[in-house]
């Protein structure tokens, strides 16, 4: 046989050599949450800040020039030279579409969608930055999707960016596995209990667990009680950890039922008027155990903790006394507002659990010196914790059992509780009792405050487009506030005579250039214009109209701005004080 018609295997091609790269994501767990169209969707935000703050924890970077470049689509495209991509699940088989998606400065106008569609199987794939087709409207990294073809779907991801000529990366951090049964560990969690106050109501769900009675946990706060960061967010959430802890170390046969209130980017100023419907459920439920967290949403809260005051004060003085448990979150900069908030906790003496003072102190420690768990572990993007940061937001909380458990000679637990009416608010209680008023609520609420009109003009729809949220132990969300005012179009204003002392009012921000300032009118008096563009994203909304010491009759407002006529704006209800 000639020589020339030999056929054999063709010598592999030198592979090409990668260049320096960091991580913006190193193991991270997905999930695709469900869609309205059947798909699976695992969202991550990258803007203000966030893609910056994975740089950092993800990928040991520091330079600040190089942090800088990711604030835009044009620095990152100057220092990125490709993107790889790798996604590992137990259906190696199955199609996961990477999508990296840039955001434009006006909302509205198009941007870039990065796609890559990849198997399952953790193997590479790499997006040259130079087959992108950018579009020119493109500001900066908005966000980072996975999405599946159905939903439950649950997997993990790296995601790398290869670095162009010129940039430097620095050696990547390898993860240790958290070791839970060690005496490094322990002594973290030890470091959360700021204060145990007097725990005598925590003795009496022990106790009611102990005897096999029924157990009801309520827990309020923001998106990380709504379980941000955690795959998937039902099963892996801190409140869910914790249920399913306590009725595994506590529960003598009773059931443990979870009411989960979280709602994400919402401050005390909100959760104080959702307490009743979101944790008691307009009277059903009679939490045993209410948890509190708004250490990190409460930054924008107007008065500076009167609304988280008020609504410790509201938990605490409910008829059947349960345990109120103050729980302060921590964001990935080591900063919460415990310090403002805490004097509250020491006001009323009730338990105060801090992850800040467990965590942040070991975060800088090599290994070998101490360090438990790093921030890349412990944190999923720069607010919200990891699966391994909720279990440790929950174990935290079990600390705390155990020592009322384990210590109760000890601890103040035979002192008698003050008379709530005689202790003087360290900050202030102003919306103590402050009650939602919506379509629903309002046939019920109307003649105590003298509601002798409502007319609601052109907001006379109904938004069914609102910010959605999973409850208790439930993966489907469902939206919040929806016996709502609309407005769609129209000139005519809504109209309210009340009789008050403190007005709230609830609206719904949104992302969406359909969308459009009202004004609000106390007595024929402009007070404040509602901008539903101001935070850029679709969730509640909470505002002071007025705040006064005496009730009054007052007639409220709300139209359109001039040249708004055709814009949406929905008015989600009101909290009211007598």
């Amino acid at each position: 046989m000639d020589a020339t018609e030999v056929r054999g295997p063709k010598a592999p091609k030198d592979p090409i050599k990668k260049k320096p790269f960091f991580f913006i994501m190193q193991g991270k767990d997905i999930f695709g949450a469900p869609q309205p169209d059947g798909r699976g969707i695992q969202f991550i935000y990258e803007d203000s800040g966030r893609l910056i703050n994975a740089a950092k924890i993800a990928g040991n970077i520091t330079d600040d020039y190089m942090l800088e470049l990711l604030k835009t689509t044009e620095g990152l495209k100057k220092m990125v030279h490709s993107i790889g991509v790798s996604v590992s699940g137990r259906l190696k088989d199955e199609k996961v579409k990477f999508v990296f998606q840039m955001y434009p400065k006006k909302p509205g106008e198009p941007s870039t969608e990065i796609v890559k569609e990849l198997d399952m199987d953790g193997m590479e794939q790499v997006i040259q930055m130079s087959d992108v087709d950018w579009v020119s409207t493109d500001y900066e990294p908005g966000q980072i999707r996975f999405e599946f073809a159905s939903s439950g779907i649950q997997a993990s991801a790296d995601v790398r960016f290869y670095l162009n000529n010129g940039f430097v990366a620095p050696i990547q951090p390898m993860e240790s596995m958290v070791d839970f049964t060690s005496k490094g560990y322990k002594e973290m969690i030890s470091r959360s209990l700021m204060q145990a106050g007097n725990i005598g109501r925590l003795e009496k769900v022990l106790q009611k667990a102990g005897k096999g009675e029924d157990v009801t946990l309520g827990f309020i706060g923001g998106s990380i009680t709504q379980g941000a960061g955690a795959i998937p967010i039902n099963e892996k959430c801190y409140p869910k950890v914790f249920a399913d802890s306590f009725e595994k170390k506590y529960a003598n046969g009773g059931k443990v039922t979870l009411l989960k209130a979280g709602v994400g980017g919402t401050p005390s100023e909100l959760g104080m008027v959702r307490f009743e419907r979101d944790i008691l459920r307009g009277g059903v439920r009679k939490p045993d155990m209410i948890v509190i967290e708004f250490a990190v949403n409460d930054e924008g809260d107007e008065t500076k903790g009167v609304c988280y005051e008020s609504l410790v004060r509201k938990a605490l003085a409910l008829p059947w006394k349960p345990a109120v448990v103050l729980l302060f979150a921590v964001f990935s900069f080591d900063w919460n507002l415990q310090d403002r908030l805490g004097p509250v906790g020491v006001r009323y003496d009730v338990p105060m659990v801090s992850v800040l003072d467990a965590v942040t102190p070991q975060f800088n420690l090599l290994p070998e010196d101490g360090r438990v768990i790093s921030k890349n572990q412990f944190f999923y993007d720069v607010f919200h914790p990891s699966n391994l940061g909720h279990q440790i937001m929950s174990d935290c909380l079990i600390n705390l059992m155990d020592e009322v458990n384990g210590n109760a000679t000890s601890l103040d637990t035979g002192v008698e509780e003050k008379d709530l009416s005689k202790i003087k608010p360290v900050i202030g209680a102003d919306f103590e009792n402050v009650e939602l008023i919506d379509r629903h609520e309002l046939a019920r609420l109307k003649k105590k405050y003298h509601i002798g009109m409502l007319e609601e003009g052109s907001f006379n729809k109904t938004d069914e487009e609102l910010q959605m949220v999973e409850m208790d132990t439930q993966i489907e969300p469902v939206p919040e506030f929806p016996y709502n005012w609309c407005h769609e179009s129209g000139t005519e204003s809504f109209k309210m005579k009340i009789t008050c002392s403190k007005l709230l009012l609830l609206f719904k921000d949104s992302g969406s250039p359909t969308h459009g300032t009202a004004e609000v009118y106390v007595d024929d008096k402009k007070v404040m214009d509602a901008d539903p563009l101001k935070v850029g994203w679709t969730h509640c909304n909470s505002v002071i109209i007025f705040n006064n010491k005496k009730a009054e009759s007052h007639v409220i407002e709300i139209k359109m701005t001039d040249g708004m006529a055709d814009k949406k704006f929905t008015i989600l209800g009101f909290g009211v004080v007598g």
